[in-house]
């Protein structure tokens, strides 16, 4: 059997027509849109394409950064560089190439997918389970900010107004290793701790507020009930003290709201050095073990 080519895809999508990233049978979404592409430009039957991708957005969720991998054979790769390149073309001139016929093959039927870059990575690299960090961002604007039909599209109207110093204490005390099981919907059997790395507030330019949010990975739903919890307390229908109460209290809560897809976007994974992708793929996959202090007295080792 011909030894395969890991590949690394690096795009960015509107995401207010798809039905989120995974396919689903008669839904319009980017890996269905994808892997279509893919099988065009590889000469390959559609089955045998599959993504994996470093953070499953959902519809209507938007992305610069996302990054995804497939393997391919060398013939395959040949293909895809085009005729009178070979499959030993690497190199940023590859890169482009490829990213520019891939693009060529959504021209139609998806153009709100922008490839940025298709390279080769090591045997190692999964775009899932070596990721160190995944950062968002989420834009609102409150009643004080001008309306802007440029933007509706990517960012949340909040028909209050929001006291941005409250949401960036409050953001604060959500910083940490907890269990997020008030501000997840979790699946059966799997585990709400993580590592909310930075959770902070920035005014644009347009007169909304975004918040960067990044951590080692997010559960269902994570981001924009951490964000719908945030705005409540900026909108003073929240105490920023329940707010920490309700991280402990480790259950789903009808205190606030979760934020609207459209508001959200993923800018960036991060990975390790090449040398540290397989341990750190082990690693991701072993399952979180619990917290290391007592959670049914809801103390915190910070």
């Amino acid at each position: 059997m011909e030894p395969e080519l890991r590949v690394r895809l690096d795009l960015g999508y509107d995401g207010t027509d798809f039905h989120g990233w995974a396919a689903q049978p008669g839904l319009r979404t980017v890996q269905g849109e994808l892997e279509a592409a893919l099988a065009t430009v590889l000469r390959a039957d559609r089955a045998a394409v599959s993504l994996t991708v470093g953070g499953r957005t959902d519809a209507g969720v938007h992305a610069r950064g996302q990054v995804a991998h497939l393997d391919v054979t060398a013939e395959q790769l040949a293909r895809w560089n085009g005729r009178g390149a070979g499959p030993g073309l690497e190199g940023a001139e590859a890169a482009r190439l490829r990213a520019r016929r891939l693009q060529g093959a959504l021209r139609r039927s998806a153009p709100d997918i922008a490839i940025r870059s298709v390279t080769l990575a090591p045997p190692a690299f999964d775009a899932r389970f070596s990721a160190l960090e995944r950062r968002y961002e989420y834009r609102i604007r409150d009643e004080a900010a001008p309306p802007d039909p440029l933007t509706s599209r990517f960012t949340v109207d909040v028909p209050r107004p929001l006291d941005l110093r409250r949401m960036r204490r409050a953001s604060e005390r959500l910083l940490g290793l907890n269990d997020f099981t008030s501000f997840c919907k979790a699946r059966e059997g799997a585990t709400a701790v993580r590592t909310l790395l930075e959770f902070s507030w920035r005014e644009t330019e347009d007169g909304a507020f975004a918040a960067r949010i990044a951590a080692d990975a997010f559960c269902h739903s994570m981001v924009r009930a951490l964000v719908g919890g945030v705005v409540a307390v900026g909108a003073g229908r929240l105490p920023e003290e329940e707010l920490t109460e309700i991280l402990h209290a480790r259950v789903r809560t009808s205190r606030f709201t979760v934020m609207p897809a459209h508001g959200l976007s993923l800018e960036a994974i991060g990975y390790p050095d090449d040398d540290g992708l397989g341990a750190r793929a082990a690693a991701t996959r072993a399952r979180r073990s619990e917290l290391p202090w007592v959670l049914e007295r809801g103390e915190r080792d910070r």
